[in-house]
């Protein structure tokens, strides 16, 4: 791996460095700093000429200061004659901004898409895009990965003889029937009406779940008003059990909190694509890495090996 070279913004310094350490290869310095007018720059601290740039950050608070920084990431590798740029993108925020659904509204999503491209990224590696069609905003190859496959391996360790996954809402129901085949259960999803960011009405829910083990399955988990009211809904029909489980852990305005504090909710399952700060985190709380899976995306990316080969088999346990 001589010709790599794996870069990290200030959004989530701890995973790469995990990635770096299954890959084998130093995670190469970068220093981000302020001028006097609050403009941010970035400076790469490592040869870059002719070399496989892999940059590491996902999108998360704060958001924009993280995408400006991303961006300058992209234009100092491009300056220093990088052979590929790869962004390493483990959460894309704007993804939720992937439809016009109310008249002059921004397509955030294809807008950032966008930028990176003109920034110099050829090439993305993502993990659970919100929707499938976010796929579609970049005009470079992208590698969409996800996490299924690291949740079923936690939750093998349960019975799952009488066991549901329930999605919060029709749009999440293909990915909670593919956890589903994944580990031999049943799938279910919320009829789920958004009024608003965080308002949300859930009416029932289709599918069997009275008296089995329910896991509630979500791409993300944000301020939790979905899940909290899918909580509600789901009481009313008489689960065995009740545990949570996402991709990406936002717990934004106190979320982590409210589910944890449900007393009939007794696990929450997230993945480290994005940092969940320590004195956040709850009993409840289990974290799972998705660094093995990044590193192995990023060593055949490297190799022009198959990803998605890599990803569509099934993994030994």
């Amino acid at each position: 791996m001589r010709d790599i070279a794996v870069f990290s913004g200030s959004a989530h310094p701890e995973l790469a460095a995990e990635v770096c350490a299954h890959l084998g290869v130093p995670l190469s310095p970068t220093r981000v700093s302020r001028f006097a007018n609050d403009c941010l720059e970035v400076q790469l601290q490592a040869n870059c000429r002719e070399r496989d740039v892999f940059l590491v950050q996902p999108l998360v608070r704060p958001v924009q200061e993280h995408l400006v920084e991303l961006l300058l990431m992209c234009d100092a590798a491009r300056g220093a004659s990088a052979r590929r740029i790869t962004v390493v993108m483990p959460h894309y925020s704007y993804a939720r901004s992937d439809k016009k659904d109310e008249p002059r509204i921004s397509l955030g999503g294809r807008l950032v898409a966008d930028l990176m491209v003109a920034a110099g990224a050829g090439r993305v590696l993502a993990m659970t895009l919100h929707s499938p069609q976010v796929h579609g905003f970049f005009s470079v190859p992208v590698d969409h990965l996800h996490a299924l496959r690291e949740l079923a391996a936690h939750f093998r360790q349960y019975d799952l003889s009488r066991t549901t996954v329930v999605s919060p809402d029709l749009g999440n129901a293909k990915e909670a029937a593919a956890f589903a085949r994944l580990i031999g259960a049943q799938v279910a999803a919320g009829a789920k009406q958004r009024f608003a960011d965080d308002r949300v009405s859930i009416s029932d829910v289709i599918g069997e779940v009275a008296g089995r083990d329910v896991i509630v399955l979500d791409d993300e988990i944000a301020k939790g008003s979905t899940v909290l009211e899918l909580l509600d809904r789901l009481r009313e029909l008489g689960p065995r059990s009740i545990r949570v489980a996402c991709t990406h852990g936002l717990f934004a305005d106190g979320a982590l909190k409210r589910i944890g504090e449900q007393p009939d909710v007794l696990e929450i399952v997230c993945t480290n694509t994005v940092p969940v700060p320590v004195e956040e985190r709850t009993d409840k709380l289990r974290i799972l890495s998705i660094a093995p899976a990044l590193a192995e995306a990023v060593r055949r990316i490297h190799n022009g090996e198959s990803v998605s080969a890599l990803f569509d088999a099934p993994r030994n346990e």
